[in-house]
């Protein structure tokens, strides 16, 4: 038995406040928030370079139209790496989150974004100009799958709205950041397998896992520790490669996010495909 209660995880989170301090265990107001979204910034462009919106070697300075892009944020909160990270490089996004005070945060978040203020400082990028969209699904990462997100709780959208429903379907980039420790190993691998089966391109999409680590074992194995306060499950890197290997998913790169306040777990990101 691996521990983990969804039930009493999400009772956990339910009385956190909806706030990045909330949602960050306390650190929401120093550092950590853009220190760590650069981070996650900074490894998407390095990996699909593609994206980057200024000119580079690896962009025309008059770049041709191009499709829209297209990401996942699972476990998404109150839509800070959707606004911090993803709408900086995405067309389109879809947040899926379980917990109801958190989403519905997020969409005030992206309802402010529509018609900004001055009480709304730092709006998400595109959604009053209508050029990026925010999706918001209501849900479980043990009952979703990527592939067919319709089939989700739909609450609101904002940003784009195109005349007919977008055919695209599938996904550039599913991002999953400290979610999955409330899956246990047969769900976080039944979780990777529908991922791996939403991605858009399966030669370039990608799966990107940012989680805490705890240490592997002194003889190299993996390491599992539960946290009684939320139910959820801390994996050393050997148990995250594990189940990758268990899901069938190649590591394409990995690395450890810098700059995050002592004390810490180690922070490390996984892309996958």
């Amino acid at each position: 038995m691996s521990g983990v209660d969804v039930e009493a995880g999400l009772d956990y989170w339910n009385q956190q406040p909806a706030s990045n301090d909330g949602v960050l265990g306390g650190f929401g107001t120093g550092t950590l928030p853009r220190v760590e979204s650069l981070g996650s910034r900074l490894f998407l462009l390095h990996l699909l370079p593609e994206l980057s919106t200024v000119p580079s070697a690896f962009r025309p300075l008059n770049p041709p139209p191009s499709r829209r892009t297209r990401a996942l944020d699972v476990g998404a909160g109150i839509g800070r790496v959707t606004g911090d990270v993803l709408l900086h490089l995405f067309s389109d996004v879809v947040l899926l989150e379980p917990a109801e005070h958190f989403i519905r945060a997020a969409i005030d978040r992206g309802r402010a974004s529509q018609s900004p203020t001055p009480n709304e400082p730092h709006p998400w990028k595109g959604i009053a100009e209508g050029s990026k969209s925010v999706t918001f699904l209501q849900g479980t990462l043990q009952d979703f799958d990527p592939a067919r997100p319709h089939h989700a709780n739909m609450l609101e959208r904002v940003g784009y709205a195109p005349e007919k429903t977008d055919a695209v379907s599938g996904f550039d980039v599913i991002w999953c950041q400290w979610c999955l420790g409330h899956l246990d190993t047969d769900d976080l691998v039944a979780f990777f397998r529908r991922s791996h089966a939403a991605l858009r391109e399966k030669d370039r999409s990608l799966i990107v896992v940012k989680e805490n680590l705890c240490s592997d074992a002194p003889d190299g194995s993996a390491v599992t520790i539960l946290d009684d306060q939320d139910s959820s499950l801390t994996r050393s890197d050997r148990a995250w490669k594990d189940a990758f290997e268990a899901a069938d998913l190649t590591l394409v790169e990995e690395r450890v996010q810098d700059g995050l306040p002592e004390g810490l777990y180690q922070v490390k990101m996984y892309a996958l495909r």
